[in-house]
């Protein structure tokens, strides 16, 4: 009796709902993002499970609170995901 599932190959759909551990290849459920303020348009990077109410450096409005597991973000704030440049990284450490 064949199987039901390719176990070798996982839809993306059925890796994203599973633990960060269970999945074939580890990977955080976490990242960091920039978050632009609506008062004055500073762009703070922020992690995206941040623990601490995170203020704003120009105008020190509230720009995220937590919530137990990811940062609520205030409303009116906009936001995007950085991304990972090891790339950036391999050559900071090369240089020195």
């Amino acid at each position: 009796m064949p199987l039901a599932k390719d176990l070798l190959h996982p839809s993306i759909e059925e890796e994203r709902r599973k633990h960060k551990k269970k999945r074939l290849v580890q990977s955080p459920n976490s990242y960091f993002m920039d978050v632009k303020c609506p008062g004055c348009y500073k762009i703070t990077t922020v992690f995206s499970h941040a623990q601490t109410v995170v203020l704003c450096v120009g105008c020190n409005y509230v720009l995220c609170s937590p919530s137990g597991g990811k940062a609520r973000l205030t409303e009116g704030c906009s936001f995007r995901k950085k991304r990972d440049t090891p790339l950036a990284r391999k050559d900071d450490t090369e240089r020195n």
